[in-house]
């Protein structure tokens, strides 16, 4: 099968995310490696916080959303990388039990001139928990080859 190119990026297209479910062992195996906070390493703890229950924390969130749209479109695409990020904003807590669900959608996307065959694809991602509640919001683009090369502009 074909991977998907630049061309196959065009703006309102949708790509649905996960599901992913959230255990607490991974949360804390993340936290334990990259962010030993107690509200993301105890129960109790992230019961007593702000979160209301041992929460995974927000570089994990954005790790198991990074992981979501790999296995959605990424892999299957004629990626060349990322220029960074513009946003990401963690909405609300993912907590222990919960499933992540959500959809990535092409916002615009243009050819780079400085690259001729590469094109500049950007995206809005939203992912949701089982209830329907925005936990995290981003938006970034990625550098797609071409199908059929154009020539840049000056």
């Amino acid at each position: 099968m074909a991977k998907l190119t630049y061309e196959d990026f065009q703006p309102g297209k949708v790509f649905p995310l996960g599901p992913k479910h959230v255990t607490a062992e991974e949360i804390i195996e993340f936290a334990r490696e990259f962010d030993p906070q107690p509200m993301h390493l105890d129960e109790s703890a992230g019961r007593a916080s702000i979160l209301g229950g041992l929460a995974a924390s927000g570089w994990h969130t954005s790790a198991m959303f990074m992981r979501m749209m790999t296995d959605s479109y990424l892999l299957n695409t004629e990626a060349e990388g990322a220029p960074g990020i513009d946003f990401m904003d963690w909405k609300k807590p993912v907590l222990a039990g919960d499933t992540l669900s959500g959809r990535s959608i092409v916002l615009e996307s243009r050819a780079m001139r400085s690259r001729p065959g590469i094109g500049i694809v950007k995206f809005r991602h939203e992912v949701e928990n089982q209830r329907g509640q925005l936990v995290c919001l981003g938006e970034n683009s990625t550098m797609i080859r071409m199908r059929l090369p154009v020539e840049a502009s000056a």
